[in-house]
């Protein structure tokens, strides 16, 4: 048997530490265009392995969504094709297209937390709250989102309110949870 001829330590020029998320002002569309923000970020990222994602997450922190005409850029940008952006963009639940309200319900819609009552939930955050899953209410305070399993099937239903996870829910305490913090 050979011996591993790797050395014990990495040369400097080798190694480069990754910082998947710098913490980053938010700015406005008004500002800068779009594509010079992208391209901005995309030059942080440039080195790093697989970094789509990393740049998906700031330019959506910047933005509050990654817009479509990020689409194209990146996918120059990383020489990537635009159907590869996108097919990320849309696959993962975390980015959005459109800026979010300032506070972002989740029911979870698996079949665990369908059976204790989820669908009740999606009902009460219609009726009560007027909003729709995937959309924002008129006034931008609350965004509702529907996603399949949030990992919390013994204690469903299960829903986040601005990434916080709630289990056991009903509808009397999903309301006071999002009254709460839509007045914070």
């Amino acid at each position: 048997m050979g011996r591993c001829s790797a050395p014990k330590t990495i040369p400097p020029d080798r190694f480069r530490p990754v910082c998947w998320r710098k913490p980053m002002k938010r700015t406005t569309t008004g500002e800068t265009s779009v594509a010079t923000l992208v391209r901005e970020i995309a030059a942080d990222h440039r080195d790093h392995r697989g970094p789509l994602l990393p740049i998906l997450h700031a330019v959506q922190e910047r933005l509050g969504c990654v817009p479509a005409e990020a689409v194209p850029v990146l996918a120059e940008e990383l020489n990537l094709s635009r159907a590869d952006v996108h097919g990320v963009i849309t696959f993962y639940h975390d980015f959005r297209s459109e800026p979010a309200g300032r506070t972002t319900v989740r029911v979870c819609r698996a079949e665990a937390c369908q059976a204790l009552g989820a669908s009740r939930l999606v009902a009460h955050l219609q009726d009560r709250h007027g909003v729709q899953l995937g959309d924002a209410t008129d006034d931008g305070t609350l965004t509702a989102e529907q996603v399949f399993c949030l990992g919390n099937c013994a204690l469903g239903p299960s829903a986040q309110v601005d990434g916080r996870l709630y289990g056991r829910l009903d509808e009397a305490r999903l309301s006071a949870l999002i009254d709460s913090a839509v007045t914070r």
